[in-house]
């Protein structure tokens, strides 16, 4: 797959510099980073070609891989009433019984739709660590490990966050029985991400993850921030995703959960707060003075019933923001950004919402910009898309697919995110390496063995 030489692409239109450019020669280093891009250069021999508009592809910022073998399994309601709560309870029903090796089958197979979703890096937000009965594995990473091998299967880049899951709420002691596969302390989770980082492994890094402030109390976060000091790291949280969590927050703290976390645990840029559906004007502008960034999920979002976020508040005040997948009912990054705007055309009754007249009149344009620039720092990255220093990370487009096919070159990233249906990728490349095409090896036929080792093990726990 040429992985240790320079090798040169040339596309006729790429989106580079946040705007669709011309005649973009694309040199990568034999690190698999771009040492070149530039606008406005012929088609030299010896160059590949790259026969359909070249655009980044984008970081999933947040995942639960495991949740992949739950997806469509939680769309009945019996008798009474149905939220993210009752849908939790069912979910850890699935969680209690994966092993290591199912866990692989069911990553493998992630990654590859992610892979055909335009995605090339994913930040597995970890909490399934244990056995069965909640003790320790021989190997007390054999979950990441599963990951690991997962991703490097298929060629996606991952950076593995092991989650610090301390409490099941915010006067809770202690976890409940059916969490007893999720505990961690703050020196498990900061001695799991050091032995991540250390392996050595191609594409893999690691960053660390508070499950949530009902399940990490003050303790667990200050012992968890000593330890990781200055390390240049990214750290998650998930944070004021349903109303009921601000509501408890509230009640046992007098904060809500932003507000708490930014008073008393000062975060920096190196935070992502993944959902923060539920905010004030006042904490969107403390995230924005913090430096952080959040962490959008809409197909899970609006799966769960979590609510919509204040979009333009966000986008608005500067703070960073990226798409995500979360719990894999969608597993597509254009979509993602379909339904982020969707949504708050229904809730708002307006079109466009995202839209900036007078900088930016494209939704899809500025959307997927944001997207973009908001990629790099929750993977631990410095940079993100095509540029030079970037990891040559791209997807190449299909000019005759659905919803772009026939439209004028500064439309194509309109119809792609607001009008396309079904594949619209002809090639994706990670590191410079060409992953996954129609006629790849892994696709379609040869996915099979993935699709094969998925299905078995669908049969065995479901």
């Amino acid at each position: 797959m040429n992985e240790h030489k320079k090798q040169k692409f040339w596309a006729a239109q790429a989106w580079v510099e946040g705007r669709w450019q011309r005649d973009v020669l694309l040199e990568v280093g034999p690190d698999g980073h771009w040492l070149h891009v530039q606008a406005g250069q012929p088609c030299a021999e010896g160059v590949t070609r790259l026969d359909g508009p070249v655009i980044p592809s984008l970081v999933d910022t947040h995942s639960h891989a495991f949740q992949r073998a739950f997806a469509g399994l939680a769309e009945r309601r019996e008798a009474g009433d149905d939220d993210f709560w009752s849908w939790r309870d069912r979910m850890y029903g699935l969680a209690l019984r994966v092993t290591p090796e199912q866990l692989r089958d069911i990553g493998a197979q992630l990654y590859l739709e992610l892979l055909q979703g335009g995605y090339t890096q994913v930040c597995e937000f970890h909490y399934l660590q244990h056995q069965e009965d909640g003790s320790a594995y021989p190997d007390e990473l054999a979950m990441s490990w599963a990951l690991a091998d997962a991703a490097a299967e298929v060629g996606l880049g991952l950076t593995l966050l092991p989650v610090l899951y301390a409490h099941a709420g915010f006067a809770e002691p202690a976890l409940r029985r059916d969490q007893r596969r999720f505990a961690t302390d703050a020196a498990w989770v900061w001695r799991a991400s050091e032995r991540i980082r250390a392996a050595g492994r191609p594409l893999l890094n690691a960053g660390v993850a508070l499950h949530s402030l009902r399940a990490a109390h003050a303790g667990d976060i200050q012992e968890l921030q000593a330890l990781v000091g200055d390390a240049d790291i990214p750290i998650h949280i998930h944070i004021s995703e349903q109303q009921q969590e601000v509501r408890d927050c509230l009640a046992a703290t007098g904060q809500r959960p932003m507000q708490l976390l930014c008073n008393d645990f000062l975060p920096d840029r190196r935070w992502h707060l993944v959902h923060a559906t539920h905010s004030t004007p006042e904490e969107i502008a403390q995230v924005a003075a913090a430096g952080a960034s959040v962490v959008i999920c809409p197909g899970t979002e609006g799966n769960l019933g979590d609510g919509l976020c204040d979009l333009s508040g966000w986008l608005e005040a500067g703070v960073p923001i990226s798409i995500a997948s979360d719990s894999h009912v969608t597993r597509n990054w254009v979509e993602e950004l379909r339904w982020l705007e969707y949504g708050q055309r229904l809730g708002l009754q307006q079109r466009n919402v995202a839209a900036a007249p007078g900088r930016e009149p494209s939704t899809a344009a500025r959307l997927f910009e944001a997207a973009r620039k908001g990629s790099a720092a929750p993977a631990g990255f410095k940079q993100w898309g095509l540029e030079k220093g970037a990891r040559a990370d791209f997807l190449v487009l299909d000019p005759l697919a659905s919803g772009v096919a026939g439209l004028p070159a500064d439309s194509v990233l309109d119809g792609l995110v607001f009008a396309s249906q079904g594949q619209v990728l002809r090639e994706v490349y990670v590191a410079g390496c060409l992953r996954w095409q129609p006629t790849h090896p892994l696709a379609p036929s040869g996915q099979s063995a993935v699709t094969e080792r998925f299905i078995r093990t669908m049969r065995a726990l479901v």
